[in-house]
């Protein structure tokens, strides 16, 4: 996208093979990519939503995100 800008997807579906319960999201976010002096910095978040699930606790909804430094010998 330009700028260190790009795009992400990234939901991981889940699976109890004791209680049969499972979770399928998908999700579409951003992130960013920034290079300092010392440090390249990676920003991003993502929005997820559940296509299908079943059992107690499965989420609707959620957001993934983080940040990841990557600091220079």
């Amino acid at each position: 996208m330009g700028n260190g800008w790009y795009l992400r997807s990234t939901a991981i579906w889940t699976y109890d093979f004791e209680t049969d319960n499972y979770n399928i999201p998908i999700g579409f976010g951003a992130g960013r990519v920034v290079k300092k002096p010392n440090v390249t910095i990676n920003y991003f978040v993502e929005p997820q939503w559940s296509v299908a699930s079943r059992g107690n606790g499965q989420m609707d909804w959620g957001v993934f995100a983080g940040v990841n430094f990557q600091f220079a010998k």
